[in-house]
């Protein structure tokens, strides 16, 4: 594994060049340095009997999270701690809809597999989606009824599909006709690679990245998962502390305070697409062609 993290050294989990802002990125709210998100894929149902006890560890700290849930497959999530997250400040999104690495297996199959996805959007009451093993087919999404999608990063070469989008900011995904969503990469490494893959036994890859991200004003969004965190009653050796998981979120209030944006994955996206449609009318009145070429 040390082999495999010197053949990467170069592109993560700092890649050159990501933090290049896109064009006519207009800063986040009130002038925050950087935006810090925090996003979970609840994946099984031991998952989500240690939800209750990752929300409480968040909100001893001062921050809150979406909760990405899989609707179909065996796990089901019931709407009574769907209800207490989102009362709860929190987020609530769909992730996949098996969770089996076959959303994307055709187009034919992912648009009756999309309606499905649109129903529990709706019934959930939920603008985000993350595909499982964050394999993607960004253009296929627009048949779903999302104001973001998280299923992809700035780098990351251990990923099944790992060809990132090579940028630390929120990028906007247009359907050639005006309309799209906006894409949220995330750009810490997942806990799984971090603790599961590579042991690593403390937090300083994810701080170096952080304080880079930081420096540089974009988004540090970490996707961890309920499913690995020993909350001191696990036995099974493929956990990690979830005292990890608060250094990171104490270190991030210690080290940037009110400098960071601590927000949602939807109150980003809301974000980016508001001065995107603010950047298009500003265009506008220049002209009809500048109008077009912008949009």
């Amino acid at each position: 594994m040390k082999r495999k993290l010197r053949n990467v050294e170069n592109a993560w989990p700092i890649l050159p060049g990501s933090e290049n802002p896109p064009p006519h990125w207009k800063r986040w709210p009130n002038g925050k340095q950087f935006a810090f998100v925090l996003t979970h894929d609840v994946e099984s149902q031991v998952g989500i009997q240690r939800v209750p006890d990752l929300m409480k560890v968040e909100m001893e700290e001062g921050f809150v999270s979406s909760f990405n849930f899989v609707p179909e497959g065996g796990n089901p999530v019931s709407p009574k701690l769907r209800d207490e997250l989102v009362e709860r400040g929190f987020e609530v999104g769909v992730h996949d809809l098996k969770h089996n690495g076959l959303l994307y297996h055709s187009r034919k199959a992912f648009s009756r597999n999309a309606a499905r996805i649109n129903h529990y959007l709706q019934s959930w009451g939920a603008v985000g989606f993350r595909s499982a093993f964050m394999l993607n087919k960004l253009d296929w999404l627009h048949d779903l009824n999302i104001e973001y999608d998280a299923s992809t990063f700035d780098t990351d070469p251990f990923e099944p599909q790992p060809d990132g989008l090579g940028t630390i900011f929120p990028r906007w995904q247009d359907n050639g006709a005006g309309r799209g969503y906006v894409e949220l990469p995330y750009t810490l490494p997942q806990d799984s690679t971090l603790f599961l893959l590579f042991n690593q036994r403390d937090i300083s890859i994810w701080l170096r990245k952080l304080d880079w991200v930081a420096q540089n004003g974009g988004m540090a969004l970490v996707n961890v998962h309920p499913d690995y965190m020993d909350f001191g009653n696990s036995s099974s050796r493929f956990c990690y502390p979830v005292d990890f998981y608060r250094k990171l979120l104490s270190e991030v209030s210690a080290r940037y305070g009110n400098d960071a944006w601590c927000a949602l994955p939807k109150e980003v996206a809301r974000h980016v697409s508001e001065n995107r449609a603010a950047g298009t009318r500003d265009v506008c009145l220049n002209g009809p062609r500048q109008c077009h070429e912008e949009s």
